[in-house]
């Protein structure tokens, strides 16, 4: 699904240089430090950061020189960048049509996921009038209702009360499954990892440190495990 060859941009701190691959429906967490260059590699793969060297292939398409609205995936950042003059269903329209003039099918479409995420209730309101958590779930069905193969997610529920985030680490993982969606997500959650990941990626300037499972993580790689503050069960 996505292959990225020796990915890099200008980065303050150091260069910056990712390769990996990740498979159709697979469902990875990009973990390490701050300012390691997690939410630096999603921007690159979505092209909001240009890249000075590599390639990205997604679906078996160099989109290396397309514009972020010509990639196909979707994208959310913690902050939700809903549009506070529109209501609830007027943003979820967004994701289907720019100009929110929707077909019958489209329309039936959107209340269909709109039902399955517990927004039916708020299409009606505005941004303002919803909780942190009914955000987030407007900007994560907004994403969905975009059909792209690929979903990207910076950080995006790092701002909710526990109990809201592990209801959108559900949401999320059942969402991914029933939509066959591959999904990227940068966390400094080990939780996050525990809970969603099919595999976890270490992080540390600009670089891949270590790519496995969370099982492996906790039990196997000492110094990768330490770099993100877990205390392998190897470890004398």
């Amino acid at each position: 699904m996505l292959t990225i060859n020796q990915l890099g941009c200008d980065y303050p701190q150091h260069p910056l240089s990712f390769t990996l691959s990740v498979t159709a429906g697979e469902r990875v967490v990009i973990l390490g430090p701050s300012g390691a260059g997690k939410s630096t590699l999603l921007n690159l793969i979505a092209g909001f950061i240009p890249a000075s060297q590599g390639e990205v292939w997604i679906a078996d398409q160099n989109v290396t020189a397309l514009a972020p609205a010509k990639r196909p995936l979707s994208i959310l950042f913690q902050e939700n960048n809903l549009f506070t003059h529109l209501t609830v269903k007027q943003n979820l329209a967004l994701g289907l049509s720019p100009a929110m003039r929707l077909s019958a099918v489209q329309q039936e479409k959107l209340l269909a996921l709109a039902d399955r995420t517990g927004l039916l209730p708020l299409m009606d309101r505005l941004p303002a009038q919803l909780s942190g958590g009914q955000r987030q779930r407007v900007a994560l069905t907004r994403c969905l209702l975009r059909e792209q193969p690929l979903l990207l997610l910076d950080e995006p529920f790092s701002a909710l009360d526990p109990a809201l985030r592990q209801e959108m680490l559900v949401l999320t993982q059942a969402l991914c499954r029933e939509n066959h969606l591959t999904l990227m997500m940068v966390s400094h959650q080990l939780a996050d990892a525990r809970f969603l990941a099919d595999r976890c990626i270490v992080i540390d300037q600009g670089e891949m440190a270590w790519s496995g499972t969370w099982q492996q993580l906790e039990k196997g790689d000492i110094e990768a495990a330490r770099m993100l503050g877990v205390t392998p069960a190897n470890d004398p």
